[in-house]
């Protein structure tokens, strides 16, 4: 994640992440994933700000941020953040599709970005920030298609956000995993100087983060 007015070479995850080990990642195939296996995968920019929206909802059991849409395999942050690889950040949500559905889950999404921004979100820029859903079957696409639709006739302006097919999704190293329980001071000062909440109060208002579903 850059923060383009103090770290303007080095990603600010990376800055606070300096001398921490890095575990080895693994690839998880969503594409053999269904709406009945219960994951979803979304990219709205800093994974960090991704997973506690989610992580906040009845039925939603677990998110794991990492990287799809490229084609190195096992990519590092280091590869990722510095751009080129065609990767981009994501959360990968598993969730009860008893307790919530897809569709409830896009709405979440939806109102966590900023849906006009094109390969950036917030202060983050290059096309590893950008917004997509990587629908797992042809469901997931119907529904993120028409839910595409729905912005783009309620903002009455393109939409950014990319709905594309999922790959393989590799987990992002441990030391993302969670970000905002394991160290909240930076994660709050990431968020903060990043002007996240403010952009999405600006586009969404009252619905900025998205409904809680119980």
């Amino acid at each position: 994640m850059m923060l383009s007015t103090h770290f303007r070479l080095l990603p600010l995850a990376a800055a606070f992440a300096a001398g921490m080990a890095v575990s080895t990642s693994h690839a998880a195939e969503t594409t053999n994933a269904t709406d009945g296996a219960s994951t979803a995968v979304f990219a709205g920019g800093c994974f960090w700000c991704m997973e506690p929206p989610f992580d906040h909802q009845a039925g939603v059991t677990d998110t794991t941020s990492g990287y799809i849409g490229g084609e190195l395999e096992n990519p590092s942050y280091e590869e990722v953040s510095r751009g080129g690889s065609g990767h981009a950040e994501a959360v990968q949500v598993t969730y009860d599709a008893d307790k919530i559905s897809y569709a409830q889950l896009l709405e979440i999404f939806w109102r966590n970005i900023d849906p006009f921004a094109r390969d950036r979100q917030f202060c983050d820029s290059g096309s590893q920030y950008r917004s997509a859903i990587f629908y797992a079957n042809d469901r997931q696409r119907k529904l993120a298609e028409a839910s595409k639709a729905e912005m783009q006739e309620r903002f009455d302006r393109d939409i950014a956000t990319q709905v594309v097919p999922a790959g393989a999704f590799w987990d992002a190293e441990d030391y993302h995993q969670n970000y905002y329980e394991k160290n909240p001071l930076r994660y709050k000062f990431y968020r903060f100087s990043c002007g996240r909440d403010d952009r999405l109060e600006e586009v969404w208002g009252d619905e900025a983060g998205g409904p809680v579903f119980d």
